[in-house]
């Protein structure tokens, strides 16, 4: 029997991108047979891992000192799977390596970023590779631009979308129930995120909240406050942190619009969770985005705030008109980015390398 290692130790983050990826990945992965080979799981918290998944997997428990050459796993494993391109944790011996790119990490200067031990880290990673797979076309085409890529097979293998229903439980209302008709995004509060734009437009805005789930305690989040102090909208703008599946689902079902102008995104996937709800998406027209927003979403080609506002008012008249045609393509679509798909394809790839 050969074995498959998914270095998957950022299953722990479920409130992150990466550790959505590994969880509902390797959920998905859980629901398939794989004749001829098992897969290992490496996390923090086997215990939990074990009451999750059961014995579908083999699971072995990570440190942090493996993150280190002299502490790194010396099986040799028919395959190792990188989840995600920044994992310091690496595996001793040379052996079949299989690496998924999400997005590279942003090229502050295009002139002399290579120096940078982050890119150096990448780079190493890109070389041991015996394949490769992208979250999207557009992290494909910025890591050929940035990095010298091996002549290896590449895949582009999309995201599921993890919300598969839109169910509530009757009556069920959050903690923080807006008291208007509001705006909706999530994520971690960072500059690449780019909500500051958003204080800013809802100040051209009337009635209009604006509600932000993700993690709220950074120097961003504080900046933003602030910038919504001064622009006389720090009573419509609320940073609710981070939240439940139950809280996303009630402020997508009932938010006006999902609002979404990320600077950086290797995917982008609240952008079809608010899709399948049916839900007017507004959205930059940059990196990932346009791939996945389709032609279903609203785009911002910048930033600047009375054209952010009056870009939204004319999507959401626009919306309104075409409200039940829109809301079925939004669904469609949302349902297409499908993580049991996914898994089928990676398990795809898998096999092709240990059959070799």
């Amino acid at each position: 029997m050969k074995s498959v290692f998914l270095e998957s130790h950022n299953i722990k983050n479920l409130y992150f991108g990466f550790g959505q990826f590994n969880y509902h990945l390797i959920t998905a992965l859980s629901k398939l047979e794989h004749p001829g080979y098992r897969i290992t799981l490496h996390g923090k918290d086997t215990d939990w891992l074990r009451k999750e998944f059961g014995d579908v997997f083999d699971y072995k428990k990570s440190y942090s000192l493996r993150r280190y050459a002299p502490f790194r796993i010396r099986k040799k494993y028919d395959l190792w799977h990188a989840l995600n391109q920044n994992i310091k944790i690496e595996p001793y011996h040379d052996i079949p390596y299989l690496l998924t790119v999400h997005n590279i990490t942003h090229i502050k200067n295009p002139d002399s970023y290579l120096h940078e031990k982050v890119h150096q880290r990448f780079q190493r990673k890109l070389n041991r590779s015996t394949a490769i797979t992208y979250i999207s076309e557009f992290a494909k085409q910025s890591t050929h631009q940035f990095f010298d890529v091996p002549n290896v097979p590449e895949y582009v293998i999309y995201n599921g979308n993890p919300l598969t229903n839109t169910n509530l439980p009757t009556a069920y209302k959050p903690e923080f129930v807006p008291e208007k008709p509001f705006l909706f995004s999530i994520g971690q509060i960072t500059a690449r995120k780019n909500f500051i734009s958003l204080v800013r437009m809802l100040s051209k805005l009337k009635d209009l909240q604006l509600v932000i789930g993700g993690k709220n305690t950074t120097e961003t989040a504080k900046e933003l406050l602030e910038e919504a102090e001064k622009l006389g909208v720090k009573d419509r703008v609320f940073l609710i942190g981070n939240i439940s599946e139950e809280q996303k689902k009630y402020y997508y079902a009932n938010c006006e619009a999902f609002v979404f102008p990320s600077l950086r995104e290797g995917f982008g996937l609240p952008v079809i969770e608010a899709m399948l709800f049916g839900k007017p998406v507004f959205t930059s027209n940059n990196t990932s985005l346009p791939e996945i927003g389709g032609d279903l979403a609203y785009y911002w080609e910048h930033y600047e705030p009375e054209y952010m506002a009056s870009e939204l008012e004319k999507g959401l008249h626009h919306f309104s008109d075409n409200k039940n045609m829109l809301q079925q393509k939004l669904v469609e679509r949302a349902k297409s980015f499908n993580w049991d798909t996914a898994a089928k394809q990676y398990a795809k790839v898998y096999q092709s390398i240990i059959s070799k």
